[in-house]
């Protein structure tokens, strides 16, 4: 008997977090569904026509829409890079070197937060528009007016990488404070690693994770983000979604829906691999 009776009430305490679990998951799927599910039900549903499905058919000879679907991955992977590049080894000597200077490095790097993007995108077309003039006697017009070129505009790639460099610096900072950092260099260093060698391949491996999630989040708002872009005056993906809603209001909620579904589908396949290689 004091035995059946352990078991119902370690069962009545398995219960619990199942049924707290539906109740937060059910509100917060209904939230995320229900105005995808009516988004969906725009694209497809015509008062005149009924339910088709020629607006997703519409996307690939869609004008514009792989030029800039390109654009915007072509700014995302660049970014990516950027980002990382200039990020993890700056937090890495500060963790070794100069702990001292953590916070005002966490300061410097969730400072974009604070200035609005307006405020941000004007003064960065004022800086462009005066260094043009005052470089124009220099060899360096050239470099200025290059990093302009509706081609491939490096000027979003350096705004990018202000505008996500907060959420980069949390997910690395994340995933530092999981590992030794000091012991696994210093134990590098000693058996006679050079100091890319210790980064690539004692550092990295340790943060896949992190690495993964600061990437997505830099991939996910270079995807959706739109002020910078329209002011100064280039088209990415969410600029040409933005133009083509004015005419083509299906199309355009149709290529939302796919690229947020995109996006999910990569963060989902990504964590799984994470997962797999953590049970591994």
């Amino acid at each position: 008997m004091a035995a059946l009776t352990g078991l119902e009430t370690v069962s009545g305490t398995d219960s619990r977090p199942r049924v707290w679990r539906g109740i937060v998951f059910l509100p917060a799927a209904a939230y995320f569904l229900i105005p995808l599910g009516a988004s969906f039900w725009y694209t497809i549903h015509t008062p005149a026509r009924g339910v088709s499905l020629s607006a997703y058919g519409e996307l690939l000879t869609a004008e514009g829409f792989v030029r800039s679907l390109l654009l915007s991955l072509g700014l995302g992977a660049a970014t990516i890079a950027l980002v990382l590049l200039l990020s993890l080894p700056a937090m890495l000597a500060v963790r070794l070197f100069a702990p001292r200077l953590r916070p005002v490095m966490e300061v410097l790097c969730t400072l974009p937060l604070v200035v609005p993007p307006i405020t941000f995108v004007a003064g960065l077309s004022t800086s462009l528009r005066v260094g043009t003039d005052v470089l124009a006697p220099t060899p360096f017009w050239a470099t200025i007016i290059a990093v302009q070129d509706p081609g491939f505009p490096v000027v979003l790639v350096l705004a990018y990488v202000v505008l996500v460099l907060p959420f980069v610096y949390r997910s690395l900072d994340a995933g530092l404070r999981t590992m030794d950092v000091r012991t696994l260099v210093e134990a590098a260093r000693n058996l006679g690693a050079s100091w890319p060698y210790v980064l690539f391949r004692v550092v990295v491996p340790n943060l896949r994770s992190a690495l993964a999630s600061a990437s997505f989040l830099t991939l996910a708002l270079v995807l959706g983000e739109y002020t910078v872009a329209s002011l100064l005056g280039y088209e990415p993906f969410a600029v040409w979604i933005v133009t083509v809603s004015g005419s083509r209001g299906q199309l355009s909620v149709a290529v939302s829906i796919l690229s947020l579904l995109l996006i999910w589908l990569l963060l989902l396949a990504v964590s799984t691999v994470f997962s797999r290689e953590k049970r591994k």
